[in-house]
């Protein structure tokens, strides 16, 4: 089992806190795992087996027998003295009234409770209600590059040609850890994404026309690193004589959000200092749902390499918009804190450069400023604007 110590890392910071701990993200981005590594940090740190309650609500058998009421029985039988107790649930999003039972755990019992899910059950309007102000949502990814490197430690292949393959294939952990053909890679990751869209989505919402609401997954995809609004997908059917309404739209998005299937990027007007709600950009969860879906193709690099930069501000803990300033576009404005900044990606840099580095020098404030780019050449300080490689900045 490779660590995955970023999340490691933040869980420490909450163990024993009295909230509960909330891993959310995509199915098959290593929740479970976290949840084992977890599981081995409380035992390294002194928290005996018996005071360690894991229980998984994967497999379809424990989903069909279990109601709110057998899983509170279930765990309270466990609880057989007054000590402290740690208790990881794994997927639990399918247990109806779940929110209740740990609220119930928290309020009556000694215990620090952590969980895992797929879905916007997890996200649900009953959260609010029973455990406001009592849990930490922790966001979990695919991979980063470097952790995918960590996985790849035994490759032969040079850090430029792991980076490759990692924009093909992805960094869902299954793909990482094993030695997959391109094929045999894409057959995979389709499964998690027909679960995800079958599942999560179309029986969750009742969805009747399922050959339209994969029509605009597929628009969105192949719009990655675009702006577009519902508007824009609207018009687009239209010109194909396809009718689907604006309100079928705005749920279709905003349910393929919280499966975390694609995240909403935001336009941020540097001059008003606001945040713009027409023109978004939407990224993909994974690279490789893109590639399994529609191909690869050598012209789309460039948007996934902003793909891979959005998330990586997010996991370094930053606030991600797109930059807005008058008629100019920057790729990302990143915030955290009293800490910001403005990031421009481009697989190579263009001939005319100079207007990349203006539209940075444009903003007229000394956060720092990046160009991203896999052009080994151009790297360097231009004005004050640092030119990076991407592979340099990932692995940092």
């Amino acid at each position: 089992m490779i660590k995955r110590n970023y999340y490691i890392e933040i869980l420490k910071k909450y163990i024993d806190m009295p909230l509960v701990k909330i891993l959310a993200g995509i199915r098959r981005c290593g929740k479970s795992t976290i949840l084992e590594m977890l599981k081995e940090e409380l035992l390294k740190n002194g928290v005996k087996q018996e005071n360690i309650i894991h229980i998984s609500y994967t497999s379809l058998e424990k989903i069909e027998i279990s109601t709110a009421k057998k899983m509170f029985d279930e765990i309270n039988s466990l609880l057989k003295n007054k000590n402290k107790y740690y208790i990881l649930l794994d997927e639990l999003q399918e247990i109806k009234g779940w929110e209740k039972v740990v609220n119930t755990l928290l309020e009556q019992k000694n215990v620090d409770i952590y969980i895992t899910g797929s879905n916007s059950k997890l996200m649900s309007s009953e959260i609010s209600t029973y455990l406001t102000g009592r849990y930490v949502t922790i966001p979990v990814y695919t991979l980063s590059f470097k952790e995918f490197l960590d996985f790849k430690k035994d490759s032969k292949l040079t850090k430029k040609e792991l980076f490759n393959q990692y924009i093909r294939l992805g960094g869902f952990p299954l793909i990482a850890q094993g030695d997959y053909t391109e094929q045999v890679a894409y057959t995979i990751v389709e499964d998690i994404y027909n679960s995800v869209i079958l599942n999560d989505i179309s029986k969750k919402h009742s969805i009747q026309n399922i050959d339209m609401f994969e029509r605009v997954v597929k628009f969105v995809i192949e719009n990655v690193g675009k702006t577009f609004s519902a508007n824009t997908i609207l018009n687009f059917f239209k010109s194909e004589n396809r009718k689907i309404s604006i309100e079928a739209i705005y749920n279709y998005l905003e349910w393929l959000e919280k499966a975390f299937i694609v995240y909403r990027c935001s336009r941020y007007d540097l001059q008003g200092k606001s945040i713009l709600k027409t023109q978004e950009k939407f990224f993909i969860a994974d690279s490789s749902i893109k590639y399994c879906k529609v191909g690869y193709n050598p012209t789309s690099v460039a948007s996934m390499l902003e793909n891979i930069v959005f998330f990586e501000l997010k996991r370094r803990g930053y606030d991600v918009f797109i930059g807005k300033n008058q008629e100019k576009e920057i790729d990302f404005v990143a915030s955290k804190r009293d800490e910001k900044i403005y990031v421009q990606v481009c697989k190579e840099m263009p001939k005319n450069s100079d207007r990349e580095i203006k539209n940075l020098l444009d903003i007229k404030d000394t956060y720092p400023k990046y160009i991203l780019t896999l052009d080994d050449f151009a790297v360097g300080n231009i004005q004050g604007v640092k030119i990076k490689n991407i592979i340099d900045f990932l692995v940092e």
